[in-house]
């Protein structure tokens, strides 16, 4: 009966902190999305008006052409370019950039654009490949350029005692998973739109200030939400490493059976020895994955006993009208999953 008080005092503080209450956070199902803030977290696109921004900025006879590399960026580029580009994204919602093989089609599109957005730290090996298929003339942008990147968990074949196969570099790419990073995304991509198309400058400008406030308001909530757990309980099973900027960021511990990338195979004595560290740690929450198998984690969660307390979404949105289908959204069901597992729900 103690526990049970307890767990409903915690939340009530994570219930606050996203406008739910206690009763209704707890009878949120399994992958149910967060509301956002009435004027805060919206996952629209910031509105610019039907033909005009503040600054008076027309939408032009043709758009700009741009690429972006995967679902998650693409929206951060959707949210600042609207109405004046020609957006392609090579990887969709719910797939998997680490086993991404370019097409021909893919190459045309590349070969089409004025501006092409990667996210950089190794996430896209396959770009340097694509962009000579494609004699790609345009401007290609980084938009993790000038962040501190973490070092990756399997650089050099071995993640935290779990090895495997194979290594995705120095860096850990995720770095979109914590906000502030997201807002440095949105700063590159301003600038390299209004270098690409001076006319449209305020209307991208005026767009990227309030997607910023969007952002620094989810920042904030995210925080307020795992204010109430105690840091000791943060701890979460997770299918591969894409979350350690969130954590970074949010104070929260990750474990990982695969390594940064999600086509990595861990070996049978890596997960051993985390099925035992969940014990002596006794961890309590276990997630799949949009973007990877989850056989790996329904193992992990016979030998431990523990299920699996929904899915995460980590590499990739979902498809429109899914539970994740903007950044926003992605972060916020993220989090009420991430809590309300941690505290019992």
């Amino acid at each position: 009966m103690k526990r049970r008080r307890f767990a409903t005092s915690l939340l009530a503080g994570v219930g606050a902190a996203w406008g739910l209450g206690a009763t209704g956070l707890a009878a949120a199902q399994g992958v149910a999305t967060v509301p956002a803030q009435a004027g805060a977290a919206s996952s629209a696109a910031p509105a610019a008006g039907p033909a005009t921004g503040a600054a008076g900025a027309a939408a032009p006879a043709t758009a700009l052409p741009v690429v972006a590399t995967f679902s998650i960026l693409g929206d951060l580029v959707r949210q600042v370019g609207g109405e004046r580009l020609q957006l392609d994204v090579l990887i969709g919602p719910d797939s998997d950039a680490h086993v991404f093989q370019p097409r021909p089609s893919h190459a045309r599109q590349v070969r089409q654009a004025r501006l092409l957005f990667s996210n950089g730290l190794g996430f896209e090996g396959w770009i340097p490949r694509l962009l000579q298929s494609a004699a790609f003339r345009g401007q290609h942008v980084v938009v993790s350029r000038g962040i501190a990147a973490l070092r990756s968990a399997d650089h050099g074949h071995s993640h935290g005692g779990h090895g495997h196969g194979h290594s995705h570099g120095e860096h850990d790419p995720h770095a979109w998973q914590n906000v502030a990073h997201a807002r440095s995304y949105v700063r590159h991509i301003a600038d390299a739109l209004c270098a690409a198309d001076a006319p449209g400058c305020d209307f991208y400008r005026q767009r990227a200030q309030a997607y910023d406030a969007v952002l620094a308001q989810l920042d904030a909530d995210i925080r307020a939400a795992w204010a109430p757990i105690a840091p000791a309980q943060r701890k979460v099973i997770v299918s591969h490493d894409a979350f350690a900027y969130y954590g970074q960021a949010y104070g929260v511990r990750f474990l990982a059976a695969r390594g940064v990338s999600s086509d990595s195979e861990p070996t049978a004595r890596g997960i051993v020895r985390l099925v035992q560290q969940i014990r002596q740690e006794q961890v309590r929450a276990l997630f799949v994955e949009n973007v990877t198998d989850p056989r790996l984690i329904e193992q992990i969660a016979r030998e431990t006993g523990l299920r699996p307390a929904g899915r995460l979404y980590s590499d990739a949105l979902s498809a429109p009208g899914g539970t994740a289908p903007t950044y926003v959204d992605m972060l916020r069901h993220n989090t009420q999953a991430l809590t309300r597992a941690i505290v019992g729900a």
